[in-house]
């Protein structure tokens, strides 16, 4: 009697769990895993994903065997797909990755391979055995490590689609050209609808991995596999591969499914953000619910001078080493094209700020002006990629990027102009005197102008002719330039030993496109001397780089001009508002100090 009353006990407890807990005790069932070595051909089992808005829908599949170590993780389970939504999509599409595969209602793995140009009804599962150890994988703060997909070159991975949404035509195909080593193809998609009713995730609900999130839009859209309190698995493949990650977790809107005659795909944009996803591996991708990725805010003005109109853009991208330099610029490039509305010719000013934790200073600030008569748009966020890469790849420490503001002013104006001759305004001068040379340019259509350029003669300048070249800021320094023809590098490998601040410094200081550059010209004697009485019948006899012979240019043995090019020179650096080009050489009489 005391036994069965205790039994009652129990069963009531019991009882009480179910009708107080109802959802607890739901999730606790559809908990159950089935092990791989208990599934044999020919059991049958559903798989749920979503083809059409976020409406979750099954699909049968049949298992035809097992590939024992045939995937970058362990085994796979070969099935084949049918019923009305494989009927409806041609097949396992991309997208389809992650989506959950039930065998006597136990959940067995999730859809994550097939093979190109076959059969798209058959496919591959990662048994969620080798899924669930995504969880247990570290998670270090700034682990950062690219590995290449590696798997059987017999079948592939279901490539998860690539979507891009708010960018423009040119900027699509930039960005595919930059996103082409990590064998992603975005495919160009609007936003999602207004009013759609997102659930909670669970498997078979579509989502989506956000690397660019804001008036932009980049993501790889899958299927949720298995959830279980705040912690989510999906793909059942890789991404990239990086292991340790830091990207966008959202949920996702399908428009439809495309069939293809290689491999078909989903087409859909990505919803509101939901948490990170931390790991990236073989068995598939995993993340956290209500725990956000570091990210790179970049905010972006553009002016167009002639349509007179100034747009705003705001984006946040994923901070990876590798991703963040190309997608930042190429958010960069969608703003200018789009605000321009047009392809072709134009002048640019470009300036920008990076500032950065655990970096020499904090902020790197540039500022330049280029002209393109082919793609303005394009040329525009040159400087911006390098400054980019120079902090993401930088050899010295991590850096973590914590604003970014580019301001660009476009035209469709050509603002370049040539240097025609100059002339010292005295032609002879003592050093440390600052002596005013006289630049005549010649702008693109329009009238000759001329600028007053100060320079500094160096306090240690010996007594005799003083060779300056007069050149626009883009152009390579003339001596450099035939050095390097005499195989004589001086920028391999300078900035090998270089403390990061001086490579900062070095690029923030650089020639800009519209500088008018007086430096010296390191001659032998013999040669300057040569010169010399041209230099005393004026200006008109000024050679240009161009008329400037090889026998009349120093052709020093390597050490001697290396040492002479190394060392820093007096430089005048005079700002103009064309891009100069072009270049001429100046003589100066540097006499004693005492004369």
């Amino acid at each position: 009697m005391v036994c069965l009353s205790k039994l009652v006990k129990q069963f009531l407890a019991l009882l009480i769990v179910f009708l107080v807990f109802p959802a607890a005790a739901g999730n606790a069932a559809a908990a159950g895993f089935i092990p791989v070595n208990q599934i044999k051909p020919g059991m049958q089992g559903i798989a749920k994903t979503v083809i059409a808005g976020a409406k979750i829908e099954e699909f049968g599949v049949e298992v035809l065997g097992i590939m024992n170590n045939k995937g970058p993780s362990g085994d796979l389970i070969l099935v084949r797909t049918y019923g009305d939504v494989i009927d409806r999509t041609g097949g396992i599409v991309q997208g389809m990755s992650g989506s959950p595969v039930y065998i006597d209602g136990k959940l067995a793995g999730a859809i994550a391979y097939g093979w190109p140009l076959s059969d798209h009804r058959i496919g591959m599962v990662t048994p969620i055995g080798d899924m669930l150890k995504l969880w247990e994988a570290p998670d270090p703060k700034n682990n950062r490590v690219f590995k290449q997909v590696d798997i059987s070159a017999d079948f592939e991975a279901m490539a998860t689609p690539v979507m891009a949404a708010g960018f423009t035509e040119p900027a699509l195909k930039m960005l595919a050209d930059k996103l082409k080593p990590l064998n992603m193809v975005p495919y160009a998609v609007g936003g999602m609808p207004d009013g759609t009713d997102f659930g909670p995730l669970e498997p078979g609900s579509a989502v989506g991995l956000e690397l660019i999130r804001g008036d932009l839009s980049l993501s790889a859209l899958g299927t949720v596999t298995y959830v279980e309190n705040d912690k989510v698995l999906a793909f059942g493949h890789p991404f990239l591969r990086k292991g340790n990650t830091s990207y966008f977790l959202t949920n996702a809107y399908i428009f439809t499914a495309v069939d293809a005659l290689e491999s078909g795909f989903k087409v859909g944009a990505t919803g509101e953000a939901l948490g990170l996803i931390n790991q990236d591996r073989s068995a598939g991708i995993a993340g956290q619910l209500n725990k956000y990725p570091s990210v790179v805010p970049v905010r972006i003005k553009v002016t167009d001078e002639q349509l007179g109109q100034t747009k705003d853009f705001a984006v946040q991208i994923v901070d990876d080493e590798q991703l963040a330099p190309a997608l930042s610029a190429s958010a960069v490039f969608n703003a200018v094209d789009r605000t321009m509305d047009r392809a072709g010719a134009g002048t640019a000013k470009v300036s920008f700020e990076i500032m950065a934790r655990d970096m020499p200073g904090e902020v790197i600030k540039r500022e330049n002006m280029f002209y393109s008569p082919a793609s303005i748009g394009e040329i525009t966020v040159a400087e911006f990629f390098e400054a980019m890469s120079l902090l993401s790849n930088n050899n010295y420490n991590p850096v973590e990027i914590m604003d970014v503001k580019v301001n660009i002013v476009v035209s469709e104006e050509r603002r370049t102009a040539s240097i025609i001759e100059a002339h010292p305004v005295t032609p002879s001068a003592k050093p440390g005197d600052t002596v005013t040379l006289a630049v005549k340019l010649k702008p693109y259509r329009g009238e000759p102008t001329t600028r007053m350029v100060p320079f500094v003669v160096p306090p240690n300048q010996p007594e005799g002719p003083l060779m300056l070249v007069v050149r626009g800021g883009g152009l390579v320094p003339v001596t450099q330039l035939l050095l390097k023809q005499q195989g004589i590098d001086l920028t391999q490998g300078q900035d090998r030993n270089k403390p990061f601040a001086d490579v900062l410094k070095e690029f923030q200081e650089h020639d800009r496109n519209n500088d008018l550059v007086v430096e010296i010209m390191e001659f032998n004697p013999g040669e300057v001397q040569q010169q010399a009485g041209a230099a005393a019948a004026g200006p008109e006899s000024n050679l240009t780089g161009s008329q400037l012979k090889p026998e009349q240019l120093p052709m020093a043995e390597e050490s001697p001009a290396a040492q002479a090019l190394a060392k820093e020179k007096a430089k005048t650096c005079f700002a103009t508002d064309y891009i100069v080009d072009n270049d001429t050489q100046v003589i100066l009489n540097i006499q004693k100090l005492n004369e």
